[in-house]
């Protein structure tokens, strides 16, 4: 009696243990909306894997931005916070010092950023070939804090960079075919894609986005498109396009958008669905279509 009592006890723990690691998930939270799709990419079809996004479509970029309450409880049940760093998400601080537990992966370690006085950065993603490198930090950094699906966060990233990396070759190869390559655009999202492309951005209308330009700047703007004859001005699907109306308007420039990649679908093509089509925009813009 007491050897079949052992044996049940026994065997109902392992059964326990099963249902328990079975039950087991690695919960990945990601900051903001690039970093999400980065990280569907990597990890978002692994069983026991699950990935979400702590901020709303609607915040855009991270500039100044507030954890809300809600945000804190979505990171009280992460394992795991993927963020773009760079500067990008200013409260990490505030996440290091409420959660010293949570693991953090940086997607922009080690990458050489742009600087503006001194400021870095922020919109590495925007980059192609440092989004390849974003993409290799959080397949090694997730692989390190959890191994056991390490293999699979590898062979996962390689497949998207095999992608990333056909998509930057057809951009390059249509950039180089451009004659006139000076653009305004209307938020500091893009250096790193025109160093990458060999655009020449000779203002940025809109540093902060939401923030109107006053009278003044708008007049020195115009001044400088009729001064450089700029033909082309890029405004964002993300935030209003009155100030580039207006501009265009003024100096006959015309007004495309390009999209930074900030919002859009939940799912793992989104990137390269918006990169796509900004490579259509570029090629009606500059190329003369």
């Amino acid at each position: 009696m007491v050897k079949f009592y052992t044996f049940f006890i026994t065997f109902i723990l392992l059964i326990s243990f099963s249902a328990s690691a079975e039950n087991a998930k690695t919960r990945i939270v990601t900051s903001f909306y690039p970093m999400y799709v980065a990280v569907l990419n990597v990890a978002g079809n692994i069983p026991g894997v699950t990935v979400s996004n702590m901020t709303k479509q609607t915040s855009g970029c991270l500039h100044d931005y507030q954890l809300s309450p809600d945000d804190m409880k979505t990171l009280s049940n992460a394992d795991i916070f993927v963020v773009n760093g760079a500067g990008m998400e200013s409260f990490l601080e505030k996440v290091i010092k409420d959660r010293p537990d949570l693991k953090i992966v940086n997607a922009s370690k080690g990458l050489e950023l742009i600087k503006d006085k001194d400021i870095e950065n922020p919109h590495v993603w925007v980059s192609i070939s440092l989004h390849k490198k974003q993409i290799d930090n959080i397949a090694a950094g997730l692989s390190k804090y959890d191994p056991g699906n390490a293999r699979t966060y590898r062979k996962n990233a390689d497949a998207y960079l095999l992608k990333l990396e056909e998509l930057r070759i057809k951009i390059a190869d249509f950039t180089k075919t451009i004659g006139n390559r000076d653009i305004i655009t209307f938020h500091e999202a893009f250096p790193y894609f025109a160093k990458e492309f060999g655009l020449n951005i000779v203002a940025v209308v809109e540093r902060e986005p939401g923030s109107d330009p006053d009278a003044r700047e708008l007049a020195n703007t115009i001044d400088i498109i009729r001064r450089e004859k700029v033909r082309i001005l890029f405004a964002e699907p993300q935030y209003s396009a009155r100030s580039a109306e207006i501009i265009a308007k003024e100096t006959k420039a015309k007004l495309y958008t390009l999209d930074p990649g900030v919002s859009g679908p939940q799912t793992p093509d989104a990137y390269m669905e918006i990169m796509g089509r900004n490579l259509e925009v570029l090629e009606e813009a500059l190329g003369g279509k």
